[in-house]
């Protein structure tokens, strides 16, 4: 079964808490976690930087549920198309806390390269390869790499 993946970059609501972060991230691991969809949310204070994966009709059961969300707007997608493996296999979802700046570089990133890697195109340093990266240098010192979420 190929797999889907949609990356999008958001606007959160002013109000929103750390702990109303952690509320939503918890109800979307149980959604995800049924849906067959894995991925990791990043949050800047200001902004959601999401990536997801998995079979097409999860992809598509997420992604309804994200913009239908009143935790957000403004949703722009950076790409969407087929993936050759799952990058985020063990979080059915995770949030991480990052700078401004980090969002807007990965929001310019190449995000097309998760697409040209299944169609052969050209190797490039995809803005999906430095939120991988980010994610095991972030995770992994805390012996939080390969843990279950």
């Amino acid at each position: 079964m190929p797999l889907r993946a949609i990356a999008y970059v958001s606007d959160a609501l002013a109000d929103l808490s750390n702990a109303g972060l952690d509320a939503l991230v918890e109800d979307a691991v149980r959604f995800n976690a049924v849906a067959g969809v894995t991925g990791v949310l990043l949050f800047d204070g200001g902004r959601f930087l999401q990536y997801f994966e998995g079979p097409e009709d999860g992809v598509h059961a997420v992604y309804e549920r994200i913009v239908q969300a009143r935790s957000h707007h403004q949703i722009r997608e950076l790409n969407r198309g087929r993936v050759p493996q799952r990058f985020f296999p063990y979080w059915s979802m995770r949030w991480l806390g990052v700078e401004p700046a980090l969002t807007q570089r990965l929001i310019n990133g190449e995000w097309a390269g998760f697409v040209h890697a299944v169609n052969g195109g050209p190797a490039v340093e995809s803005a999906l390869g430095q939120l991988t990266d980010l994610v095991v240098h972030r995770m992994e010192p805390f012996g939080e790499l390969p843990a279950a979420r």
